[in-house]
């Protein structure tokens, strides 16, 4: 497979005439997805400058925020339930019930931060 490539003078130098597709779509890039970034941006460099050259940094980080926000939601709900943290805790006792359930969703994220965001 043989591409043709363009270029352009600038001075003595010939500049290859590259440019990145443009899908025109809006992508939603998150928290997670911001926190990806900043992870490719100061410790996966190459991979981070992959993604710019083919087009899909965007749709990485997108795909990256959807897959860990559903995590999050559901190892949530699955330790609430193992814990017994209900409706129950939540009309008798507000504020332990809101203890274990914002210790629950710090567990929950560090779980998605170690096996998703920062790998």
């Amino acid at each position: 497979m043989r591409n043709n490539i363009t270029y352009h003078k600038e001075g003595d130098y010939l500049i290859p005439d590259l440019t990145i597709e443009n899908d025109n779509k809006n992508y939603h890039i998150g928290k997670y997805g911001h926190l990806r970034l900043k992870y490719l941006k100061e410790h996966k460099i190459g991979f981070y400058t992959e993604l710019i050259m083919v087009g899909q940094l965007a749709n990485h980080l997108s795909d990256v925020n959807e897959v860990a926000t559903k995590m999050v939601s559901d190892t949530v709900k699955k330790l609430a339930k193992q814990e017994g943290i209900n409706e129950e805790l939540k009309a008798t006792n507000q504020l332990e019930w809101v203890q274990a359930m914002n210790n629950i969703e710090n567990r929950a994220e560090e779980i998605v931060f170690k096996e998703l965001i920062y790998r």
